[in-house]
């Protein structure tokens, strides 16, 4: 391997292993009781506070300007409340590793939003992807023996509301950029205006989680699991800046590989031949219908050649 790779390599590793392990921490945040709009509120005020002090020690200030404040509504609503709220709810249903196969369908929505949205160009091979990844689906929820319990089906489409709206998200960005916010920068101002809109969503629905201790496992999971998604972000974007977006973009397979990596070693979580077989079926959907080179998430210039105002 080229000394040049080995770095990015490594972070590629990191970077999915850290997402990867967000999603078992998320069942086991939700464990004991905890709801999804308490838990997206302190997963988003912690982000916050650990961005907010990457952003001190590099000297940006957060910008107030309307085209900024828009990025930072849509990322924190479409990138983040929506999503996330589906899949803290989803995971209380669902096995911790069939949520994270079901999260590698993000670019397989995001290829007919993109084609809708005419950021994309229709290419067969995707499409072939896109029909791999619905053919996963199928034998998750057709076969009987697929899942554990039978009733686990009716919160598979809870669990592909979060695919749905990271790849929205992503096109959203493709085709009106950031309004010349770098991915740092927007991230930032997304967390700080979700967490103002997740409050009194928490406190309007009886699921605030009061921060006083004792703190118990699942105080301690949200905690970690906030912490290491700003880390794997972080070294994301300097992954995708050091080695291009096509590099950086397979760490989707390694998330979706340690999340079941994770859900076996940490919740002993056991899975079908069917399981397995959609697994397999998704990855390959995912590696046909991957982005083509030039597409960056969070790119601070849209397609279009035009700022959001």
């Amino acid at each position: 391997m080229s000394r040049n790779l080995i770095l990015p390599f490594l972070a590629l590793l990191i970077a999915g292993a850290g997402w990867g392990l967000t999603q078992p921490l998320a069942k086991i945040a939700v464990s004991e009781g905890y709801r999804q709009f308490g838990l997206v509120f302190w997963q988003m005020t912690i982000g916050a506070v650990a961005l907010g002090t990457l952003q001190a020690v590099r000297r940006r200030r957060i910008r107030r300007d309307a085209p900024a404040l828009l990025v930072y509504l849509q990322i924190a609503l479409v990138g983040t409340v929506i999503p996330n709220s589906a899949s803290y709810e989803a995971i209380r249903h669902l096995p911790s590793g069939l949520v994270s196969v079901l999260l590698s369908f993000v670019p397989m929505f995001a290829f007919p939003i993109a084609l809708a949205f005419r950021v994309e160009r229709f290419v067969l091979t995707r499409l072939l992807g896109l029909c791999l990844g619905l053919a996963g689906v199928l034998l998750i929820v057709g076969p009987e023996a697929s899942l554990p319990e039978r009733a686990m089906v009716a919160f598979v489409p809870l669990a592909l509301i979060a695919p749905f709206f990271y790849g929205l998200e992503s096109n959203l960005i493709a085709k009106w950029g950031t309004a010349g916010l770098d991915p740092v920068d927007a991230l930032f101002g997304a967390l700080v205006l979700g967490s103002a809109i997740t409050f009194p969503l928490a406190q309007a629905t009886g699921q605030f989680i009061d921060p006083r201790p004792p703190w118990a496992l699942p105080d301690m999971a949200l905690l970690a699991a906030s912490l290491v998604h700003v880390m794997a972000y972080c070294i994301y974007v300097w992954m995708v800046g050091r080695a291009g977006a096509l590099f950086a973009v397979q760490v989707s397979y390694l998330v979706t590989g340690f999340g079941v990596f994770w859900a076996m070693l940490l919740l002993g979580e056991i899975y079908s031949i069917w399981i397995w077989a959609a697994i397999c079926l998704m990855l390959l959907g995912v590696f046909l219908v991957q982005p083509r080179p030039g597409v960056r998430a969070l790119a601070g210039e849209p397609e279009s050649g035009k700022i959001r105002q």
